[in-house]
């Protein structure tokens, strides 16, 4: 058991926030990546993918901190945070997948973000 399931109130929680987690970091790593690659003589349509890369890596680690915290309260509504989350996930996991093999962050975030939302979608049953 490690460290942050056994301070956890609510255990059955665990394995989705720990996903919830590495995924919001993986997110703004991304986004990060994408902002220091902006400027590297990209084409305007590698720009634009960028730009919406960059806006979704940050919606979707937003959207995995709040289902991670929701979690660790024991929050009643749960399963539909989880439900948003997962469907975030999936999204941004396709865009970043669209930045291409050249980019091993946004790689690394896309199967982060899938990790995380088959977790979700676990916790909704």
């Amino acid at each position: 058991m490690n460290k942050t399931s056994s301070m956890l109130k609510n255990q059955q929680y665990s394995t989705c926030i720990e996903s919830c987690n590495e995924c919001m970091m993986a997110c703004e790593s991304c986004c990060t990546e994408c902002m220091t690659m902006m400027g590297s003589g990209n084409n305007q349509q590698q720009m634009m993918n960028m730009a919406r890369c960059m806006m979704l890596c940050r919606d979707c680690a937003d959207m995995c901190r709040m289902a991670s915290m929701m979690m660790c309260r024991g929050n009643e509504y749960v399963k539909q945070m989880c439900e948003m989350c997962a469907d975030m996930c999936e999204a941004c996991a396709t865009e970043c997948e669209k930045m291409g093999s050249n980019m091993d962050m946004c790689k690394q975030c896309a199967d982060a973000c899938r990790r995380c939302a088959q977790e979700c979608r676990n916790m909704m049953r």
